[in-house]
Parts: structure tokens; C-alpha cells; sequence
């Protein structure tokens, strides 16, 4: 395995393998509408005794909401987790971003289908800026790779190094473009097949910036958290959260033994791509709003769910619209959201395409894998189990199905 694959699988934003990461799931016939209090937290309790210190989520059927937790937010004091603790999202700040530029186009500042370079020539001049549009940033066919393993280069070398090395470092957006400009490209620009890329994202952030005069996480805190009614969202002001939250652990498969935490990290190195500080309920609010129409409209709706298969990090392949991620799950439905992992946390949300079904479930370990001689992670009992959570959590059938719906 070339050590570009390595990066791309210690960097997927999995944390199961029901998950977009690994695209289409099969869940068993007949599956209900009901909720299912007991079977939830049986599953979640599953997933804690596989070996994750903390899990925690909300769930949303029928006009029901149930919110559960099992396990620990600190291994040391043994402090437990609980449903409402404020959790870095990671990659779910993506659909924030993307909604954020679908009002600006709404509003005549932007036009998806523009070249990138005529809104921020500076940071990509050139062939590459008249040939990346505005769309493919969002659905990451632009061709630019991610930055991430050369801000944390001991990754290539599998070393958590950098990890450390980074964490109180304030990097600047414009650093981090300028990395992945000078990557290899990932691909050429609008091809028929993307590559999930943070660069992409970071560049998104600058045009918002550009287009409304404020800082992207200002404008998205104004016209989208906000207009959520989101109570517990924001970008982070400082290394610490605020509020109440979890320890999160990083194993970096394997590399770092025992898992280290990674709660206290300036989030610099990954801004309007996976920066944001939330709740469970406050993501399910979120999406809840954004696909009934309450933050962008319904045609900038429409757009967002058009899809284009892309490459995740894991080298998988996605269904992927601006900002979305589609999963379509048999006899259970279509499902929109994302996932998310930054250092130590992961998390997964999805909503079902009618609404009336939706899931948030966070873990405070984030890599749990072990690798084989090749560098590919190893199946692990916590894949089982919180791929039979989502189903509980998604399906809620009467009999989950047993072990793992896709290789990992």
C-alpha cells in the first residue's frame, strides 16, 4: 500500500461501517416507524462495552425524540457522558459552509458555475482558477487535493507527531490552500468522479469572506446557525470547548496506545471545513431545517442533492452533493447528512429525505482500528456494534441484522 493510500485511510471520516464513508447499506426487510427506547439504548450500551470510553445521540421518529449515552467522558475519573455534551463535529461543518454559499448565490453575490479565479485570483491564479468553478469546490470535483497530510507531515511516516506538534498552532487558511495547491493534483477539474478534499472548503471560506465582506464564520453564525435556532453551535474562540463536553480520544490506528485526548486542540488547521462545536440536538435541528427549506431555498435545495460519486478518504466511493452526503439504505429509504472526525471525535447525522426520521450519534474515540502489515485497518468489534446502532437508530427493525454492512 503507497503511503498516499495509508494517509487517506488514517484520515476517513468513518467511524462505523454503516456510514457514508462506505456509501450504500442494506438493512433488513420490513422495517418500522416506530421508536424503540430499550433497543436504543441496548445498542448504545453494545457499542460502549466494544470498547468505546463514551457514545452519546439523539434520535427523531414519528414525532418522538429520544436522547441516550453509555460510557465515560473521562477514563481517568470515570465522569460519565451524557446525551446533551457539546461534541466537535468535524466534517458536518461542511454542509454549514455549503448552505452559507447557497444563500449567497441566491442573493446574485455568487454563481456556482463562475471560476473560482475570479473571485479569489490571488489564491488560485492561472489555468487552475479560470477551470475550478464555484460547484466544484462544493462537490469536490475541483481536482485539488487535501492539504491535511502535508499540515500534518509525520503522518506519511506513521507517526502521531504532528498531531502534538500542531496543537496549539494557529495555522491561517491561506497557508493551508497554498499546501494543497501544491500537491499533485487529485484529478482533473470537473471530472466525473470527485476526490473528497478539505482545501476545497478552506477556499470556500475565502469566497464567503470575499462576497460578503465579514469572516465566513461570522456570516455562517449570523445566517445559518442562528436562523436554525441552534443554541449550542459555534465555531470554537480558543483550543478549549466551552460548555459541557467529553474528553475524545485518538488512537491514530494503533499509533497511539494508549488513546490520547485530543479535546484541547486549536481548530485552526481545519476551519469552515470541520471546525464547529455542536450538540446532537442541535445537528438534527439543524438538517431538520435545511431540508424542509427553513435555511436555503428549495431550489438551492435541489442543487445541494445533486449528486456526483466521489472518492472519500478511505478511497471508497460516496454519493456526494454540495455539502450533502446521500445514503440510501433498502427498505429503510434515502437518507441526507454527513459524518465527521477531527482529532479524537467522530460523529455521524442523517435525516431521511421525508424528514421524519433522523439520527446524530457522537463517539469520543476516533481510529480504533488496528492495521495489518499493509497499513489497512482491521475489522474491530465497535464496527459491529455501531453499525447495529445506526440501523436501530435509522430502521428501527424488529431484528437488526447481524454484523457489518460493508467492509470497513
Amino acid at each position: 500500500m503507497t503511503i498516499r493510500s495509508k494517509i487517506r485511510l488514517v484520515l476517513c471520516a468513518s467511524v462505523a461501517t454503516l456510514t457514508v464513508c462506505a456509501g450504500t447499506a442494506t438493512a433488513a426487510p420490513h422495517a418500522t416507524a416506530r421508536l424503540d427506547p430499550s433497543g436504543l439504548k441496548s445498542a448504545m450500551d453494545d457499542v460502549h462495552r466494544a470498547g468505546v470510553p463514551g457514545v452519546y445521540g439523539e434520535v427523531r421518529a414519528a414525532g418522538r425524540t429520544w436522547r441516550g449515552a453509555s460510557g465515560v467522558a473521562d477514563t481517568t475519573t470515570g465522569r460519565p457522558v451524557s446525551a446533551d455534551m457539546r461534541h466537535r463535529v468535524g466534517s458536518i461543518t461542511k454542509t454549514f459552509t455549503a448552505a452559507a454559499v447557497m444563500q449567497q448565490v441566491e442573493q446574485g453575490r455568487i454563481r456556482l458555475d463562475a471560476p473560482i479565479g475570479g473571485y479569489l485570483p490571488r489564491l488560485v491564479p492561472g489555468e487552475r482558477g479560470r477551470r475550478i468553478t464555484v460547484r466544484m469546490l462544493l462537490n469536490h470535483t475541483s481536482g485539488i487535493p487535501d492539504y491535511v497530510p502535508y499540515a500534518f507531515p509525520s503522518l506519511q511516516a506513521d507517526s502521531p507527531a504532528s498531531l502534538d506538534d500542531n496543537r496549539f498552532r494557529q495555522f491561517t487558511p491561506e497557508e493551508l490552500i497554498e499546501l494543497g495547491l501544491a500537491a499533485p493534483p487529485a484529478g482533473e477539474p470537473g471530472g466525473p468522479t470527485g476526490v473528497y478534499s478539505n482545501t476545497n472548503y478552506l477556499l470556500l471560506g475565502r469566497l464567503l469572506e470575499r462576497v460578503t465582506g465579514t469572516t465566513a464564520e461570522e456570516y455562517i453564525t449570523r445566517n445559518v446557525i442562528d436562523r436554525a435556532g441552534l443554541r449550542h453551535t459555534a465555531f470554537p474562540a480558543g483550543a478549549r470547548i466551552e460548555g459541557p463536553h467529553s474528553r475524545m480520544y485518538e488512537s491514530l490506528y494503533g499509533l497511539i496506545d494508549p488513546a490520547r485526548d485530543y479535546s484541547v486542540y486549536n481548530m485552526s488547521w481545519t476551519g469552515t471545513g470541520a471546525a464547529l462545536v455542536s450538540t446532537m440536538e442541535d445537528v438534527n435541528r439543524f438538517y431538520g431545517r435545511l431540508l424542509d427549506g427553513g435555511i436555503v431555498s428549495r431550489s438551492s435545495l435541489t442543487q445541494m442533492q445533486r449528486t456526483v460519486p466521489g472518492r472519500a478518504l478511505d478511497g471508497t466511493t460516496i454519493e456526494y452533493g454540495l455539502g450533502l452526503h446521500k445514503v440510501v439504505i433498502a427498505d429503510c429509504g434515502t437518507f441526507w447528512g454527513h459524518d465527521g472526525t477531527v482529532w479524537g471525535a467522530a460523529m455521524m447525522s442523517l435525516t431521511r429525505a421525508d424528514g421524519k426520521r433522523q439520527m446524530s450519534v457522537a463517539v469520543n474515540l476516533a481510529r480504533w482500528n488496528e492495521r495489518d502489515s499493509s497499513g489497512r485497518p482491521q475489522p474491530h468489534p465497535i464496527d459491529g456494534a455501531l453499525s447495529a446502532l445506526y440501523r436501530q437508530a435509522l430502521c428501527d427493525t424488529d431484528k437488526a441484522p447481524q454484523g457489518p454492512a460493508a467492509a470497513p
